[in-house]
């Protein structure tokens, strides 16, 4: 096949401007210098005829052409990767394989602490990278730069296949020092506490419990302190009279280090579903299809 004389590993240089639609972030991300990544964009403009990113104000915008290249060339690399690493077995016990998964850190405490132990004596060459992209699944998805990501089933990304994985349901958290609160808790007292809650983005979007409880109540809890992180809550109650509304599972886990006690909620709250989805490219790959079975046992 011709391609022009075009050294094919420049895609992974335009996938990264595209995605960055920056010089300097794509060089971090490929790795790269600056000028390196300069040299690489000036060689795709000449292979391709076209300017592909070009400066608007402060920014750079891509070019029409290159907005039809995005997810062509995308493509492309999700497929090579695919027959480079389309080994039709997959032998844990000696491949040096590295695994990027997706979770928050609820999911990472209450499933990966479990699962490394079983990970390390089965796999002991692997690696995983965990991350958690407070924006949400999609993109890293779309782009095939995770392996797999463990979301609540809400959440999933249309057109990519998917499975659960867990259920937890929700309870209430305090320290085992509160005198407010002794056997029974009921709403009134409830939404007079205050409370520790958790909230995402750059915009601190309300989560999947605090959009139901306003929907269903009509009202919003007494927020006293707002943080990013699920594994913060417990240590933020400890010495105070706020109440936390946690996972279950995360908050026995707590329990057992921290001086706290577990309410049941004043009400009855829809179970969560944790699911795990992967890009439709993964499908039949062999060690995404390993890892997902560790994490499910």
């Amino acid at each position: 096949m011709n391609f022009g004389g075009l050294d094919l590993n420049l895609l992974v240089a335009l996938d990264a401007l595209f995605a960055e639609k920056s010089v300097s972030r794509a060089g971090v991300r490929l790795h790269l210098s600056q000028s390196a990544t300069s040299g690489a964009l000036a060689r795709l403009r000449e292979a391709f005829h076209d300017p592909l990113l070009v400066q608007v104000g402060r920014k750079m915008t891509l070019t029409p052409l290159a907005e039809r290249l995005v997810e062509p060339v995308r493509e492309f690399l999700l497929r090579a990767e695919t027959i480079l690493n389309g080994s039709p077995v997959f032998d844990p016990s000696t491949s040096t394989r590295k695994f990027r998964v997706q979770m928050s850190d609820y999911v990472q405490t209450v499933v990966m602490t479990e699962a490394l132990p079983r990970l390390q004596s089965l796999a002991p060459g692997i690696s995983l990278e965990l991350v958690w992209n407070i924006e949400g699944i999609s993109e890293p998805l779309e782009r095939g730069e995770i392996d797999l990501a463990v979301t609540p089933a809400s959440y999933l990304s249309p057109g990519h296949p998917s499975e659960p994985l867990f259920e937890d349901d929700f309870t209430c958290l305090i320290w085992s020092g509160n005198n407010r609160i002794k056997r029974d808790l009921s709403l009134e007292t409830y939404l007079s506490l205050g409370h520790v809650v958790v909230r995402f983005g750059r915009l601190q979007q309300l989560p999947s419990f605090d959009e139901w409880f306003v929907e269903r109540f009509g009202q919003q809890r007494r927020v006293e302190v707002v943080t990013t992180a699920f594994n913060l809550v417990p240590q933020l109650l400890i010495g105070t009279s706020r109440i936390a509304t946690l996972h279950r599972r995360l908050a026995t886990f707590y329990e057992r280090y921290l001086p706290l006690r577990l309410i049941p909620p004043p009400i009855e709250i829809p179970r969560l579903e944790e699911s795990m989805q992967w890009h439709k490219s993964r499908d039949r790959d062999p060690g995404t299809i390993w890892l997902r079975s560790v994490l499910k046992a």
